[in-house]
């Protein structure tokens, strides 16, 4: 490579290498975040056979408990851990999908913190 990335490659290149690090397995599940510019999207992945578990987005009816995106984002945290609790999962690694840990990304973990996932 040149040396020169733009944002989607830098984001790409800081993706793998977390993943280099996080892995999920049957005992403790991946939580992986995907975000774009109007939603967000959340899903519970058992690397092994490589399925998803559990999956949640913005585009679910959901009901905020604010306005904007972070509170949205907030309350898809807390839909996705309901879920994960009902098929019996308490325990996950927080897969970031090379986004900084900050604003919308911080306000699902949090929110799936609240609703009762341990990460």
């Amino acid at each position: 490579m040149s040396g020169r990335h733009d944002k989607n490659q830098r984001r790409a290149i800081r993706k793998l290498r977390i993943r280099r690090r996080v892995r999920g397995s049957a005992g403790r599940p991946r939580l992986s975040v995907f975000r774009s510019a109007s939603h967000i999207y959340a899903q519970i992945i058992d690397d092994g056979p490589g399925t998803t578990l559990v999956a949640a987005s913005s585009r679910d009816s959901i009901q905020p408990e604010g306005a904007g995106k972070i509170a949205v984002s907030a309350a898809v945290g807390k839909l996705l851990a309901e879920r994960a609790k009902g098929k019996g999962l308490a325990r996950v690694c927080f897969d970031r999908g090379g986004y900084l840990y900050h604003g919308r990304v911080k306000a699902l973990a949090d929110g799936a913190r609240a609703g009762g996932l341990e990460f």
